[in-house]
């Protein structure tokens, strides 16, 4: 696992962890879009980004007594900024889609009081103007929409200048994060 003060190279024992899930063949993996999200309660299933999270922010979330995983892959901040848009597409922005991921989850048996909530993400990347006030914008949200719904956030891997990849387990709510290097 990754630590909450900042990107760090996953250890040892969390790659083998990994390579475990990936060499087992019964793992079905959950791919997350940009602007999307996934709930899942088969301890078979793992979720995972299927982009590197650059300025957007991803909310991975696990109930360890439902047994529940889910993984929220956001792009912006607030649907207010294109109500059209956030009726189509809710899981595309902080607010609505923090919303879906927690219905979602209830709906799979899990309780608000016991899930374990991380962000990833919300990069300043270099080459994308704007993306600094987007990235915090994102994150601010994130943690805005969780405190209004009741749910104190347990770790964050946010900020930076390299994106990241998000990985979370359903069987066991292990969550891999990646720093991914920037190609030039």
């Amino acid at each position: 696992m990754a630590s909450a003060s900042g990107p760090s190279r996953p250890s040892d024992e969390d790659v083998e962890k990994l390579a475990s899930l990936l060499s087992s063949g019964k793992s079905e993996w959950l791919m997350v879009d940009l602007g999307s999200v996934a709930v899942s309660n088969s301890i078979d299933d793992v979720l995972t980004t299927s982009a590197p999270v650059g300025s957007c922010v991803a909310v991975c979330l696990w109930e360890a007594e439902a047994q529940v995983s889910g993984l929220l892959h956001f792009l912006l901040p607030d649907s207010k900024s294109d109500p059209t848009a956030a009726e189509s597409k809710p899981a595309a922005f902080a607010d609505t889609g923090l919303m879906l991921l927690l219905d979602e989850a209830t709906r799979f048996g899990a309780k608000k009081s016991r899930c374990k909530v991380w962000l990833v993400g919300g990069a300043q990347v270099a080459d994308r103007e704007g993306s600094d006030k987007l990235a915090k914008r994102n994150v601010l949200a994130a943690r805005s929409a969780l405190w209004k719904a009741g749910i104190l956030l347990d770790r964050e891997e946010v900020g930076g200048t390299k994106p990241r990849k998000a990985t979370l387990s359903v069987a066991d709510g292990q969550l891999f994060v990646k720093v991914e290097e920037l190609e030039h």
